[in-house]
């Protein structure tokens, strides 16, 4: 039973916007969230004065001092004065709890038109105030002194995955190769250049060790970007038809470490699960997926929440080619955080408006053939905040 079936109505991503990722010297979060904003209204066919209620995500913890951005859409145009909108904050899930909210102004009937924008300003703050912002999406390290931050998080989490399951150093360099390969066809990417696997896999002065096991090239890095879309409950005629919400899923894990097992990502898992079940349809019916891969590792790990292989055996989706372009799950077309770029509020909306475009046939270089399902996974923390959206055509 789909969305639609269990609420009686749709839930479409009827237009978007997303602007190059990076480091935007020239661009405020104000310019860029009006940006987006402004083309996402403009292909969902629709006037400012329809929106109903504006969603903004950003993290910032810290990292700039403008903390009160969600009036920052209004920009667009004085017919959005007076339109409810509303912050959200959940790491770097946050784009897509701000999905989430969105989708349940449009079920509860309290909206018709609902704008979503996820923004991030990060690459102006200094290496140490980022790291620092970061860590507070962490229960333990939270307003702790730390050399390699959230990567030494991730690196202690690829070292517990080693200790079960054996080295996956090489894997996670072929992961890194995948994404920064997939990236160089994606415009708005921040880093568009195919390194190779074996540059990849290998420690170098180019490519140091950043915290063990994780290398340069297992990182996604500090960017700025945005990127918005439209929700509706019908079509409003826009540039492309529309694209279907079929499924969404949340679940949250305890945040102390100790509380959790360092491999499974267990409510991670949930959020597949529930997104799934609430679309009605299998893993298998997926064509593709935009996944969390803000270090390798996390996608190695993401390959097992979804249940592509069993735990342990995530190795076996990058050996046997199943998520490169040509395989029976591409994942992370886009170049994912890895090359794409991870400024952090954007991230989710970012995964849905890249989503939504391969499914409209309108990726251009990015384009895979003929696809009609998607799913979007993103998370908060260490698998903290997770978030899974099923996508399909109209």
């Amino acid at each position: 039973m789909s969305l639609r079936e269990q609420f009686g109505k749709d839930i479409l991503l009827s237009g978007w916007g997303h602007s190059k990722f990076g480091k935007l010297q020239d661009e405020t979060l104000e310019s860029l969230i009006v940006q987006v904003a402004t083309d996402a209204i403009t292909t969902a066919g629709i006037e400012p004065g329809q929106v109903d209620e504006i969603y903004l995500a950003q993290f910032n913890s810290g990292m700039m001092p403008l903390a009160f951005p969600s009036s920052l859409a209004l920009q667009v145009s004085e017919e959005l004065g007076g339109v409810p909108a509303t912050r959200v904050e959940n790491a770097c899930a946050s784009g897509s709890a701000a999905v989430q909210q969105g989708a349940k102004a449009l079920l509860a009937g309290t909206a018709k038109t609902v704008l979503v924008i996820g923004a991030e300003k990060m690459t102006h703050a200094g290496a140490d105030v980022v790291g620092a912002a970061l860590l507070g999406a962490d229960y333990d390290m939270a307003g702790q002194t730390s050399t390699t931050g959230f990567t030494g998080l991730f690196a202690d989490v690829a070292k517990h995955y080693e200790k079960r399951y054996g080295n996956v150093s090489d894997v996670m360099g072929s992961i890194a190769a995948k994404n920064h390969r997939n990236g160089v066809d994606n415009p708005y990417a921040q880093l568009r250049k195919d390194l190779g696997e074996e540059f990849c896999r290998t420690v170098s002065e180019k490519n140091p060790m950043v915290a063990d096991p994780l290398r340069r090239t297992d990182c996604s890095p500090v960017s700025d970007g945005a990127a918005a879309l439209i929700l509706t409950t019908s079509p409003n005629g826009g540039a492309t038809s529309p694209v279907r919400l079929a499924g969404f899923g949340q679940a949250n894990d305890f945040f102390p470490a100790a509380r959790r097992d360092p491999t499974a990502f267990a409510a991670t898992r949930l959020s597949w699960q529930r997104a799934l079940g609430m679309a009605g349809v299998e893993l298998t019916d997926m064509d593709f997926a935009e996944v969390h891969d803000c270090f390798t590792i996390a996608e190695l790990l993401m390959y097992e929440a979804m249940g592509l292989t069993e735990p342990g055996q995530g190795a076996r989706a990058v050996t046997e080619g199943w998520v490169y372009k040509d395989g029976k799950l591409p994942i992370n077309v886009s170049g994912g955080l890895k090359a794409k770029g991870h400024p952090v509020g954007a991230t989710g909306v970012s995964q849905h408006v890249i989503a939504g475009m391969q499914l409209t046939g309108t990726a251009g270089a990015m384009q895979l053939a003929n696809p009609r399902r998607a799913a979007v996974q993103n998370m908060g923390g260490v698998g903290i905040a997770n978030y899974v959206s099923v996508l399909e055509t109209t």
